[in-house]
């Protein structure tokens, strides 16, 4: 394969050991055709990475097999993880009722439940990447690339920079799009006893689903994994009390049967876009880019389309294109990402089976929200018509073939079981 690009990325710098910055890494080593290429892998050991049961979505399974070149069985076995189907939902919608959200073709088509810890392990095995273990004060954009800087060494200029650095520590309507219209914004994470369990080293193969149960202050998830299961319970901390939460979160919990749990963590989160995810030089990926709570595991996949999009055009494309071709990547990556907070943010318009504060705000006043922050002259894409057009077809009594493979972030069956499901 001719990569064009290749030659003028010499020097590649990854920002951040979490999920993104180790999907990161894995994948330059895996795409960059030229064995002399320095690859930095930055990270401050001071900061804690948080692992978490995580979900996925089935294109992880086939790119962590390409990056790790084991099979899927080892993969899935180093993961600790189970084989997600899809999410299934309880009490959710107008009806009230369980219903699930397959993955297609339904019952062939699964992600990973996974542990991010281990899959950041298996993922730094595969980079080959120097490491660099450093506070970073500033990433800055320069002639012909980008540059760190570092507390307490020299700063070091790179052809590409990567930056998953997390969350930002607040949003700007001029740097960020903020997305009002998902109603939560805080999640209490548990950890309990596995249910699931692989058997002398084989992976489990029974088919295991994210449940997503409505409860008054939001809902919580449940993640099994073969070392534990992982409970988050997400939730508005301007709506719901700390105390009201864990009480309702034990409640859950001693009906589901778990006598025993650890507490990990309560994470406040935004949800937003950021305005400038590339900018040729610098890319942000993972929760620097964008996120959303965890509905429908958005995180991942979303990383993994920053990092595919912005290395195959720098590869693939000569230098003299980038001017032009990076602001292309960055309107179609930001577009991609409000359209997952659309499709997110859709599941609480039909409220659920409890009539509580938190769903009435949810129903009433945050969804409502999104003509207003999606608008294509405020976002600067049109995230929103597609959306629209979508839901559209939802409301026609039959849909043309012609329209059977749109998408708007997801494609159109993902549509059809949510407007289902929830009673659209």
């Amino acid at each position: 394969m001719i990569n064009p690009g290749s030659r003028f990325l010499k020097k590649i710098a990854v920002v951040g050991r979490g999920t993104a910055g180790s999907l990161a890494a894995a994948s330059v080593a895996r795409m960059h055709p030229d064995s002399e290429l320095e690859l930095h892998h930055i990270y401050d050991s001071r900061i804690p990475v948080i692992g978490v049961g995580e979900g996925s979505w089935p294109s992880l399974v086939q790119e962590l097999q390409q990056l790790t070149r084991l099979s899927h069985q080892d993969v899935q076995l180093r993961l600790k993880g189970t084989r997600k189907y899809g999410v299934a939902f309880e009490g959710w919608g107008r009806r009230g009722r369980d219903f699930t959200h397959f993955f297609t073709p339904q019952q062939v088509s699964y992600g990973y439940h996974l542990s991010a810890d281990l899959m950041a392990e298996l993922l730094h095995e595969s980079a080959g990447a120097s490491h660099i273990d450093a506070k970073i004060c500033k990433i800055n954009r320069v002639e012909g690339g980008a540059e760190v800087e570092f507390e307490g060494r020299a700063p070091e200029r790179y052809d590409l920079v990567f930056d998953a650095r997390g969350f930002p520590r607040e949003l700007h309507s001029s740097q960020h799009i903020g997305i009002s219209f998902i109603p939560t914004n805080t999640a209490m994470i548990r950890r309990c006893p596995a249910t699931v369990r692989d058997i002398k080293g084989e992976p489990v193969i029974e088919h295991t689903y994210t449940r997503a149960v409505a409860r008054p202050h939001g809902w919580i998830f449940v993640i099994p994994l073969t070392i534990h299961t992982s409970y988050g319970y997400v939730f508005n901390q301007g709506i719901s009390s700390l105390d009201e939460v864990e009480a309702d979160f034990d409640a859950f919990l001693e009906a589901d049967g778990v006598a025993d749990f650890e507490h990990r963590a309560v994470i406040p989160f935004p949800n937003f876009v950021h305005r400038q995810i590339y900018d040729g030089a610098v890319a942000r990926i993972g929760n620097a880019a964008a996120f959303m709570e965890p509905l429908e595991a958005t995180a991942i996949v979303s990383a993994q389309l920053q990092i595919g999009m912005v290395l195959n055009m720098r590869l693939n494309r000569s230098i003299e294109h980038l001017e032009r071709d990076a602001p292309v990547v960055n309107r179609f990556l930001v577009r991609s990402m409000l359209s997952y907070g659309l499709f997110v943010g859709w599941h609480y318009s039909c409220g659920s089976r409890f009539e509580s504060g938190f769903w009435r705000y949810a129903r009433d006043q945050a969804w409502p929200e999104h003509r207003k922050a999606a608008d294509p002259d405020i976002a600067g894409c049109d995230a929103l018509p597609r959306f629209d057009e979508m839901i559209s077809l939802m409301n026609q009594p039959i849909i043309d073939k012609a329209d059977w493979n749109r998408m708007c972030a997801v494609p159109l069956t993902s549509y059809a079981q949510m407007s289902q499901g929830l009673g659209c």
